[in-house]
Order: C-alpha cells, then structure tokens, then sequence
C-alpha cells in the first residue's frame, strides 16, 4: 500500500513538473509569424479558430481561400464576423470576398483612399492580429511578410476596433 502511494505521488510530481507548466506556455500572448512559409498563415487561422463572438478584419487584399474558409466556419459556429476590404481589390466577381458575402458574411468594400492598405482582425473585442501579411496566397508562398498576434489586450483591441467601425461606416456593400 505504502509502494503504491509513493508511485502515485512520483506520478503526480511529474504530472505538475512536466505537464502543467508545457499547458500554461504552449499558449503564448504574442505570437510572430513570417513568411513566405506557413507560419503566418498559420497564426491567422488559429486567430480565427479561437474567436467566440466577433471577428472584425480589415484587409487590403484577400484571395486566401483557406482564410475565407475559416471565417465561414467561425460564423458556422456562431460568432459575428464582418470584413472590410480595399474595394479596387476585391471588387471582382470570383474573390474571396464574394465568395464570404455569398456565405452570409458580412462584408463592405471601400474606396475612399487610394488603397485601404489595412491588414488586421480583432478578435472579441480582445486579441489582434496584425502585420504586413495579405490575406492571400502570394503572402504565403511568395512574398516577404509577417505578423503579430496579440492575444488578451482589450486595451489595443479596443484602439483596433474603433477603426475598424470608422472604416466599416465610411465603406458600401
């Protein structure tokens, strides 16, 4: 009996050491990601794959289909996404954001700058993702590009949000 408590308390002492504490730093508040490669695109869809409530992204241009195809299945899962996007981009018949509008996303389009060369998407009113990273498949595979992801800051979310509904209010659908 004394053998058998010994080894389960050996076993919980490696469970805390080793498990635990892997648990707690494997989600990091910041995550960066480059590219060309898959790290950026990677961080954005994980952004995407947390959101409970609201997905908020401003991009400049967004071909990504597997990026469209996680804003569907956010909004699948019940959480409010709206895109706006640099119309003279994405104003085209077959573009990712027809293909999200044709999903019940909703998305404006706008052409008030000579380009609207944002790239973000705040995540319940919470976390940031950011960088020079399009929305695209050449930001993958062919340019030089990065991101930032910033989870658990509302008070830069916050910032991220109020331009985005300036942004949303000034574009058409």
């Amino acid at each position: 009996m004394i053998k058998l408590l010994k080894l389960t308390i050996a076993f919980f002492l490696l469970l805390i050491t080793f498990k635990i504490p892997y648990a707690i730093t494997s989600r990091q508040d910041v995550e960066v990601g480059f590219s060309p490669g898959k790290t950026a695109k990677q961080i954005v869809i994980m952004a995407i794959e947390e959101a409970k409530n609201s997905i908020d992204i401003s991009a400049y241009s967004f071909t990504s289909k597997p990026i469209a195809l996680a804003l569907v299945d956010a909004k699948e899962r019940g959480v409010n996404v709206r895109v706006v996007a640099d119309k003279k981009l994405n104003g085209g018949k077959y573009t990712a954001i027809t293909y999200l509008a044709h999903h019940h996303v909703p998305v404006k389009l706008n052409d008030k700058y000579a380009i609207m060369h944002n790239k973000f998407i705040i995540i319940d009113n919470n976390s940031v993702e950011t960088g020079s990273f399009n929305y695209t498949q050449n930001a993958v595979s062919r340019n030089a590009e990065n991101v930032i992801y910033l989870r658990n800051r509302p008070d830069i979310a916050k910032k991220y949000l109020q331009e985005f509904n300036r942004l949303w209010r000034e574009s058409t659908y």
